[in-house]
């Protein structure tokens, strides 16, 4: 055999080699691949189920699910709301729209026996007549009862300067629908109360309170852990819709 075909028939044996080594690897390395891959989509199915548990514990629901099943709720149990429960509640009321970003709102917590009873005796609004679902008891011992109250008030400090003050009632009352509904998703209760702009009972809250001069109280939600079921209402009607 010359040297030319030996140096051939080396080549050949080295290549059939070489592809049957790759054979040899892939064949070796498809199971291990298949684990690895079964491995990660277990991770990220866990991941998954763990962030959706964790949002489970912080009392978290759908956005739409949290609007269309929040009620008024105007009676509770005694158990206290943990301050950094109000805390969170009221980063999302401050979350809310505002006018030109002025924010012109501030937030008075009742968590004291004393306060809210304050409150109570300041206001004693009439129920309204002929509300067949109104089996509240009196405000003021709503109030009471409530382990935390918070008025929401306007900062006139804060108002927007000519024409654009008065724009203090939309931010507000922004900020306290923010308010119910992070109260409904973390498990509580509330009913707005409304104070402005009946000027009696401004003054009354203010007074009772010690607000400042700068403060104007525009409405208070007593909230709290539920002891009734609530009643939910279906408010859609397509009549109030107008189609242009």
């Amino acid at each position: 055999m010359t040297g030319k075909e030996l140096q051939n028939l080396h080549e050949n044996i080295s290549s059939d080699c070489t592809s049957c080594s790759r054979s040899i690897l892939k064949k070796a390395a498809a199971p291990l691949l298949a684990l690895v891959m079964a491995l990660s989509a277990t991770s990220c199915s866990q991941n998954s189920e763990q962030k959706e548990v964790a949002a489970t514990d912080q009392g978290g629901m759908d956005a739409i699910e949290c609007i269309m099943t929040r009620s008024s709720i105007r009676s509770w149990s005694d158990k206290k709301v943990p301050r950094d429960t109000i805390e969170i509640i009221l980063k999302a009321a401050m979350a809310a729209p505002t006018a030109a970003n002025c924010q012109p709102w501030a937030f008075v917590v009742l968590d004291s026996d004393e306060a809210r009873q304050a409150l109570a005796e300041a206001i004693e609004p009439p129920k309204a007549a002929g509300d067949k679902d109104d089996n509240r008891p009196a405000r003021p011992n709503m109030v009471a009862q409530a382990p935390v109250t918070i008025v929401v008030c306007g900062n006139r400090d804060k108002f927007l300067a000519g024409n654009g003050a008065g724009f203090w009632v939309e931010d507000t009352s922004a900020a306290t629908e923010n308010l119910l509904l992070a109260a409904h998703a973390l498990g509580l209760g509330a009913v707005w109360c409304g104070v402005y702009p009946m000027q009696d009972r401004v003054d009354n809250v203010t007074k009772a309170l010690d607000l400042p001069k700068n403060l104007i109280p525009m409405c208070y939600v007593p909230m709290g852990y539920p002891d009734v079921e609530p009643n939910i209402k279906d408010k859609w009607q397509e009549s109030n819709i107008i189609w242009k």
